[in-house]
């Protein structure tokens, strides 16, 4: 009865379920894995930022390039303030509202993009206090180039002058001429009443909308292998109820009794034709 299981079709069924089930168990385990590694890594971020705030400031080149181990800390720098610019459409407890972002020309010659703070309602320059003027000293948290589109940051473009969608060096060296820091600061303390813009983690971190697709992708797999292992069982029984019914010379209705049977031919007819006129004669009376 289990013959046809070594037929070319089910050689390749078969083959095809034992490289299938690992291969969808495998892809379900890594994405897992990074849904795993992403709330290790918000715990690590979580704690990085308790332990900064607490942290002694430390000068900004020493922090310099912007990467996970470096992401939040608190550092000073000094120089003057320059220009100063707005970043549109930035929520802020539930709030919307912008950015004041002045740049800071350090000691060092290169400038720095500070947020001195966040006003509520609509960009306006009118609204935004102007820098303090001569030496000053700053000291906030480090953070690195933005990407619109992660973590709340417009793509929009089109913005009005003296705006920015996205704090990154990439946007701002086509608005100033300076030689700027791939990396900017968010002051503790926020200037002339507006809000300090808490430090946020880095992109691509944290329990955000890629990890939860990476949970959901795990479910997905391991259903895929599941799915694959049912069906063929389910192609096994079907194919054993075939068997046990051809060996039963159980036929399908429709399907005709023998091989050889076949629609009536011309020499069928001939040869039942004179049955059929002599019951026609004994079935009409005689009158």
């Amino acid at each position: 009865m289990y013959r046809f299981l070594l037929t070319p079709r089910w050689w390749g069924i078969n083959v095809f379920v034992l490289l299938a089930i690992p291969f969808c168990v495998f892809m379900g385990s890594w994405q897992l894995s990074r849904f795993e590694a992403r709330v290790d890594d918000q715990r690590t971020a979580e704690a990085q930022a308790d332990s900064a705030r607490t942290e002694t400031p430390r000068p900004l080149a020493e922090m310099l390039p912007v990467d996970k181990a470096t992401y939040g800390k608190r550092v000073t720098a000094s120089g003057r303030y320059g220009a100063q610019l707005l970043v549109p459409d930035r929520e802020l407890d539930g709030r919307q509202g912008f950015y004041v972002l002045t740049l800071l020309r350090t000691d060092g010659g290169r400038t720095l993009p500070v947020v001195r703070g966040w006003l509520p309602g609509a960009a306006d320059a009118a609204k935004a206090p102007a820098p303090p003027p001569g030496e000053v000293s700053v000291t906030g948290a480090l953070q690195a180039s933005e990407t619109p589109g992660d973590n709340g940051v417009t793509a929009q473009g089109g913005l009005p002058p003296g705006q920015t969608g996205a704090i990154s060096t990439a946007s701002l060296i086509n608005l100033v001429d300076d030689d700027l820091y791939d990396a900017w600061v968010t002051l503790g303390t926020a200037d002339s009443g507006m809000t300090a813009v808490p430090a946020s983690a880095p992109s691509g971190t944290g329990l955000d909308l890629k990890a939860f697709q990476n949970l959901g992708y795990t479910g997905e797999w391991f259903v895929f292998a599941g799915f694959v292992v049912f069906m063929w069982f389910r192609l096994l029984r079907r194919e054993i109820e075939f068997a046990r019914d051809a060996e039963l010379g159980i036929t399908e209705p429709d399907a005709p009794t023998s091989p050889e049977a076949g629609p009536p031919t011309a020499e069928t007819d001939a040869s039942t034709q004179p049955a059929q006129d002599a019951d026609v004669e004994a079935s009409t009376p005689v009158r």
